[in-house]
């Protein structure tokens, strides 16, 4: 484990920028920037269009360390080159912006009220070459629809278990089990999960270290005894289908938790920009994003 890295997540000032949306999301992700599904026949030139987009992100002045701290990757992209190097390469070499994977393979279907994660069956195999290619953690993500207990309990303790053999891989996981914001009874949900994640932690031998990305609060500053668990390397939240200034506002108000956007850092960008459009628009959107999580 890198321990500079460890030290810039831990505690360093920005934010996480989420760039892994994987091939269910992709086409949505293209036809927001502006690239339509007849623009591409087949999954490997929807995958290059995608790498392009998040390429000319990468690369772009605005995307720079002094507001962004790592940024989230997707299995295609991890695979894939940014002028030679390897994208994680260029991530923390080039723009000293921590590499993150996400390593789930989607969601199961609703059961006591969630969604777990689908099975992971080359988890092994994939962590041994984030490893290799100097990724410093992982990300995976469950939802909660309801306030049920069972549900709640079953999507943590999956979620610590597949994190502790991401820990032991030398990798720090982001344990990610969101919480739907249009969900009827979300600020119960969040009681249970508070107390699940909790005792999961707990559970932790000392020298174990996770992340944890969650949904944005009901009540602000719910989560400030998660954020200074000795065990919790950080606390970074998800928009979760909010628009970027209502997930701004609603982020300012929490102390500590900092941004982990994926569709609201996106947002406004598109392929016929200029590149100084581009550039100015994705400026704009990463500074907003970052003065609400540096609160």
């Amino acid at each position: 484990m890198n321990q500079e890295q460890l030290n810039r997540m831990h505690s360093g000032k920005g934010f996480i920028a989420a760039l892994d949306q994987s091939g269910g999301s992709t086409p949505k992700a293209l036809s927001q920037y502006g690239i339509q599904e007849n623009s591409y026949s087949n999954d490997e030139e929807m995958y290059t269009l995608v790498h392009e987009m998040r390429t000319r992100i990468i690369k772009t002045p605005a995307f720079d360390s002094e507001y962004i701290l790592g940024a989230i990757l997707f299995e295609n992209t991890m695979d894939r080159k940014i002028d030679g190097l390897w994208t994680s390469d260029y991530l923390w070499e080039k723009k000293n912006i921590v590499p993150f994977l996400k390593v789930d393979k989607g969601l199961a279907d609703l059961a006591s009220g969630v969604q777990l994660m689908k099975p992971i069956p080359n988890l092994d195999e994939l962590l041994t070459r984030a490893v290799e290619r100097n990724v410093f953690g992982t990300k995976m993500r469950s939802v909660i629809k309801e306030a049920n207990a069972d549900g709640i309990r079953d999507v943590v303790e999956q979620q610590f278990r597949v994190g502790l053999q991401i820990f032991e891989k030398g990798l720090i996981p982001i344990i990610e089990p969101e919480i739907d914001i249009y969900s009827a009874d979300k600020e119960k949900s969040e009681e249970i999960l508070k107390k699940e994640i909790q005792k999961q932690l707990n559970a932790l031998d000392k020298d174990v270290k996770v992340m944890l990305k969650l949904s944005i609060p009901t009540v602000n500053d719910f989560y400030s005894s998660l954020i200074s668990d000795p065990h919790v390397v950080r606390v970074v939240a998800l928009s979760g289908g909010y628009s970027r200034e209502e997930a701004n506002d609603k982020l300012a108000q929490n102390h500590g938790l900092i941004a982990s956007f994926s569709r609201a850092l996106s947002e406004g960008l598109s392929a016929g920009q200029s590149d100084s459009d581009f550039n100015s628009t994705l400026s704009e959107t990463i500074k907003a994003i970052y003065e609400a999580s540096i609160t």
